[in-house]
């Protein structure tokens, strides 16, 4: 990789890393203002139902693409946006006006002026915001469970069914935070970017991007290459989702939360602790082989790498915490 690459890849780790701090540190002040969301955080089935969800998600999102309706999902988008920023500056801002205020300002800046920052900074709010909101609402068990049936089904949308690229190709021209843009070039504008102009991402030339479930990562402008020889994309900008992203902060806030190893008394990360740390130390080794894989010039499933690294930090982090590896896993009312 050249040194493009290697400033393109410091960035997207920041970003990974805000994240996962942000959930960290909105973890408890969520639990304490009733943000969880389910009534029994430990039942597995809250794993399928989210699951289940989101496959309805993708063939609603899927209809909408096929039948012109991209105001509607940009708008649903950016509310969602709006909301999860209004949670995270709830958290933060003691004054509700003015967290309410930020929260509009971060719509409205979605609407009015989509350039690449304003689409990660907003995706670092919604990414930390969503992580926190799951990290309490998913037990150890079904944080897992969680992750596991995503990455499968991440590399099955990816590599067989292909239908992932078919939404990350819609939802490129939305310019919404369900991808994350890594610019490698500091002249990079994704407002003058031409998505129409670049052919499907199942084949030809094509940007490549995610849904913000997870998906696939991939480079930005240039022929994508095809076999082991071809060389390297000439790039200006690659894309990862957002799920990628808040998926494996997800296993990192659960495991803050629910984990019984003793906390490592970190100022403002009251709630880490060293299954927590390792799984985000295990996030972003996932994340060095996947960027180092997407800099090759082809699109790439994303969770299996990420979610597979957080999932094996944190239980390496528990073992060393001498957390038994059946109450690690949230087995241990069931055996």
């Amino acid at each position: 990789m050249d040194a493009r690459a290697y400033r393109g890849g410091a960035f997207a780790a920041l970003i990974f890393l805000l994240v996962q701090l942000g959930a960290l540190a909105l973890v408890p002040t969520f639990f304490d203002q009733g943000y969880q969301t389910v009534e029994d955080p430990s039942d597995p089935t809250n794993s399928l139902l989210y699951v289940g969800a989101i496959l309805v998600a993708t063939a609603v999102m899927l209809a909408a693409f096929k039948y012109e309706l991209d105001r509607a999902i940009r708008g649903f988008i950016v509310f969602t946006s709006g909301l999860l920023s209004w949670y995270v500056f709830g958290a933060i801002v003691p004054d509700p006006f003015l967290a309410l205020a930020l929260a509009a300002g971060v719509a409205l800046a979605l609407l009015a002026y989509p350039e690449w920052y304003v689409i990660d900074t907003a995706g670092v709010l919604m990414g930390a915001g969503a992580a926190g909101l799951f990290g309490i609402s998913f037990g150890l068990l079904p944080a897992v469970l969680l992750l596991a049936v995503l990455a499968a089904y991440d590399a099955i949308s990816v590599y067989g069914t292909k239908h992932m690229l078919s939404l990350a190709s819609g939802v490129m021209d939305l310019r919404v935070p369900v991808v994350l843009v890594i610019p490698l070039s500091l002249s990079y504008s994704l407002l003058d970017d031409d998505f129409s102009a670049v052919g499907g991402l199942d084949g030809g030339n094509g940007k490549d991007g995610e849904d913000g479930n997870g998906g696939e990562s991939e480079p930005g402008r240039g022929d994508r290459t095809e076999g082991a020889e071809a060389p390297p994309v000439e790039r200006d900008a690659f894309f990862i989702g957002l799920g990628d992203a808040v998926m494996p902060a997800v296993m990192v806030a659960s495991a803050a939360f629910f984990s019984p190893a003793e906390p490592l008394g970190v100022p403002a990360l009251a709630a880490l602790n060293l299954p927590a740390l390792l799984s985000m130390v295990g996030t972003f080794v996932g994340l060095a082989v996947l960027l180092r894989m997407v800099m090759e010039g082809r699109a790439h499933a994303g969770l299996p790498l990420l979610n597979g690294g957080a999932i094996a930090g944190y239980l390496l982090g528990s073992a060393l915490a001498g957390v038994p590896i059946a109450r690690a896993l949230g087995l241990a009312p069931y055996l």
